[in-house]
């Protein structure tokens, strides 16, 4: 389940139990509702831990380098 799916999940449910008045025998509107946005949640949550780690960039490791080259700096003596 995407970050979409979670999110329509939420927005669904919390339609379902804050704005609908609805009676339907055999049904709570309100439960309904609120595993939906329980649902969603739990998706979201899931989403952010697994892909959470993949969306961030990778650091290089630093790899030491094969060839020692050593600087030597000559410094002239300035003219008088």
């Amino acid at each position: 389940m995407g970050i979409g799916a979670s999110i329509f999940l939420i927005a669904v449910g919390a339609i379902l139990t804050f704005a609908l008045e609805r009676d339907i025998s055999g049904l709570d509107i309100d439960v309904i509702g609120i595993i939906l946005m329980l649902a969603g949640a739990l998706g979201l949550f899931m989403f952010m831990v697994v892909w959470g780690n993949a969306a961030a960039p990778r650091r290089r490791m630093a790899q030491p380098p094969t060839e020692i080259v050593e600087e030597r700096r000559v410094y002239e003596d300035p003219p008088l």
